[in-house]
């Protein structure tokens, strides 16, 4: 790499005073700079568990090993025998009372994970992505439509919550009128550590109960009466395993797998788009450079938004043998977080990365995973949903930018922005 024009952000901690446990270092401003000084200093460090709160019944965690540069996240990800994704993804161990409803995808390893994730990929067949692609252009006209004679407006709710939701909601077959329920559900699921959203831990659980049950109806609904949509089809579709078994999807099954895509496919893409119109705001040249030549540089700057919001900020591993990474042993058992939101800042992977750059070329980010079996399922309709927003954003709202500070989420795990104001004075016609 060469010698990078942005300069590297710094911290005035020591390495003995950054605690990645701690929910107040994800608060500071300093925040990039304490990344880059791991990664400089201890690209492998170990860190204490934050202690839970007093009315929550589990014990403090044993530790982590914290991964912060590229080349170290991906062999986390793509060694998925060595790195398991079970017990679980989060820094924690959830409860076994969440953990019982919540065995998603994500929490899974080889054979099951492999079994489940070819049935959900029956889902997304050819002609099912040729129906959501078409859905992405006509909701986005709708969103842009409903507030372009209002001249400013909350970015991240009226716009950039407003398409993925709604899309996983076609997808799915989910009424229009409780898109608003489950845009709610998921700031709860997502919005632990930030009081606006969680204040304990019953009220986290209701809200992962009361989705998982809406997904279990939806799949018993579908396997008594299939209609033509996503659902339907998953709830039908066999696969058969490496000893000739068929197996389908179980109405739980589906129901965590419907938790696992309301609240992924909807809030990683959000944040997504509100991180891109705030880059390109803070960046008008890069802004031009884009508008200039929408197609064209489309393809690079979906990446570039991915790269820089990184919405999913980590997700643990646990090692299943003592094991090598860079210089540091890391022994059968224990937690491994990989800090996607560091590694796609590695002075060591990318030319210049504290700039912003939507024609950066090559751009081998890891806003989508760092690769191996849990690489992530929508990526595709994540870019055909970024690109087409900022399409029709550019199209008919040529001005559109963010008026003010962003609200951003308080969390160690989400990278997010809940409120993002925006004004406009330009519209054009559609």
């Amino acid at each position: 790499m060469t010698t990078a024009t942005t300069p590297i952000p710094t911290t005035e901690l020591s390495l003995d005073e950054i605690r990645l446990g701690e929910l107040e270092l994800w608060l500071r401003p300093d925040r990039e700079g304490i990344f880059a000084k791991l990664r400089a200093e201890a690209p492998v460090s170990f860190h204490a568990e934050p202690v839970p709160p007093p009315e929550l019944t589990f014990p403090q965690g044993p530790g982590f090993w914290a991964l912060t540069r590229f080349d170290d996240v991906i062999q986390a990800s793509r060694d998925a025998d060595t790195f398991h994704s079970a017990p679980g993804t989060n820094i924690g161990d959830i409860p076994a009372e969440i953990a019982e409803w919540l065995g998603s995808m994500i929490n899974l390893d080889a054979p099951r994970h492999t079994r489940l994730r070819l049935i959900v990929n029956r889902g997304f067949t050819p002609r099912q992505v040729a129906k959501i692609e078409e859905s992405v252009r006509e909701q986005a006209r709708e969103i842009v439509d409903g507030v372009a004679e209002r001249g400013q407006c909350d970015f991240v709710q009226d716009i950039a919550a407003a398409l993925p939701l709604q899309i996983i909601c076609d997808m799915m077959g989910i009424p229009r009128a409780d898109t608003k329920r489950l845009f709610e559900l998921t700031n709860m699921i997502l919005g632990v550590g930030d009081p606006e959203y969680v204040q304990t831990l019953e009220q986290l659980m209701a809200a992962g109960m009361e989705l998982f049950q809406y997904g279990l109806a939806l799949g018993e609904d579908r396997l008594q009466e299939p209609r033509d949509d996503i659902t339907s089809a998953l709830m039908h579709a066999e696969v058969e395993d490496e000893n000739g078994e068929r197996h389908q999807l179980t109405t739980s099954e589906l129901g965590s797998f419907f938790l696992l895509l309301v609240v992924a496919g909807n809030e990683t893409t959000r944040n997504a788009i509100s991180h891109g119109l705030l880059a390109l705001t803070q960046n008008p040249e890069q802004r031009g450079i884009w508008m200039n030549d929408f197609e064209g540089v489309a393809p690079t700057a979906v990446e570039e938004i991915v790269r820089w919001a990184t919405p999913v900020i980590h997700f643990r591993r646990t090692a299943t043998r003592d094991v090598m990474v860079g210089e540091q042993e890391i022994k059968a058992g224990e937690k491994v977080v990989l800090f996607y939101n560091s590694a796609n800042r590695d002075e060591r992977q990318f030319e210049d990365p504290f700039r912003f750059d939507v024609t950066r070329k090559p751009n081998e980010h890891v806003g989508f995973g760092a690769g191996g079996p849990h690489f992530c399922l929508g990526a595709n309709l994540a870019r055909r949903e970024i690109k087409v927003m900022f399409d029709e954003l550019f199209r008919r709202l040529p001005d559109i930018h963010a008026s003010g500070d962003p609200a951003m989420l308080q969390s160690n795990f989400i990278h997010g922005i809940k409120r993002l104001p925006c004004e406009w004075t330009e519209v054009r016609g559609g």
